[in-house]
Order: C-alpha cells, then structure tokens, then sequence
C-alpha cells in the first residue's frame, strides 16, 4: 500500500463538484475513474435529497386523505413512506460502502477516529421507523376497508 501525505483540512465543495468523478486511487488523477466510487458519491448525496422529496409528497398525499375521506389516498402514502425508507436505507449503505472504499485505500491519520456521527445513528433508526409507518398506513387501510365499502353501500341505499 502507497503512502499518501494526508491533508486534514475542511474544504467546501460546489454543487457541480459533487457530480464530478471520482478516481480509483483518491487524489491520484491517472489512477482512472472508479464508477463504483462516483455512484457510491451519487447515491449518498442524492438519495437523502429524494428521501425529503418523498416526505414532502407523501404530507401533501396524506393531507388530501384526510380531507378527501378516502382510503386510496392513504394507501398512497403507506406506498410513499415505503419508498422514503427504503431511500433512507440506500443512502446509509452508500455511506458505509464509501467510508469502507475509502478506508481500503487510505490509512487514518493518528490524532483522527473513525467513529459514526450522531446523524449516522438518526439515519439508522429513521429508516425502521419510515418502515413501520408506512406498514401502520397500509394495516389501517386495510382494516377499514370492509367498514368502508359498508358505509358506501349504506350511502347508496
């Protein structure tokens, strides 16, 4: 394993930055591009922005079910806390995929650990929990279901 002289330095980076490639070897331009490290990039940025995007739809869906009175609606937002937690999921693996690439090809520096956050551990616990909710949409339609066809019928008559 090569040597690299590590800088720890915090940079910022632009949002186009974020979508440039990323090389086999980090910070070696003639090791070649690593797709496997540029996707891994794309996922963990991307995916938490498509997980947001998520709640926001699955807010306004749920919002509508409410004032709707409709058991489709809510069926929809079982569907979109689903799709968020599975969101949620893909970003945490992205990052843990990355930090483990990154890991493989470079050594920690002696005064840096290589601990997760406290947003890691959010991040974890936020994807069972989008599971759940969404298993909670789905059960409650479910059990509803017989009671709401009933009052249709009853409406009808």
């Amino acid at each position: 394993m090569e040597s690299f002289d590590v800088v720890t330095e915090c940079m910022s980076f632009m949002l186009n930055e974020q979508f440039m490639e990323k090389f086999v070897d980090p910070g070696n331009h003639n090791s070649g591009i690593g797709l496997l490290q540029t996707y891994i990039w794309h996922g963990q940025f991307l995916l938490p922005f498509v997980s947001l995007g998520l709640m926001c739809f699955g807010a306004v869906i749920g919002l509508c079910a409410c004032i709707c009175r409709s058991l489709y609606p809510t069926i929809a937002t079982g569907i979109v806390h689903f799709l968020q937690g599975l969101c949620t999921l893909g970003s945490v693996n992205c990052y843990v995929a990355g930090i483990e690439l990154l890991h493989q090809k470079l050594e920690l520096p002696e005064n840096v650990s290589g601990e997760f956050g406290w947003s890691f551990c959010l991040a974890c616990v936020s994807a069972p929990l989008q599971f759940m909710a969404s298993a909670l949409f789905i059960w409650a339609t479910h059990t509803n279901w017989k009671e709401y066809t009933l009052m249709k019928a009853y409406r009808v008559a």
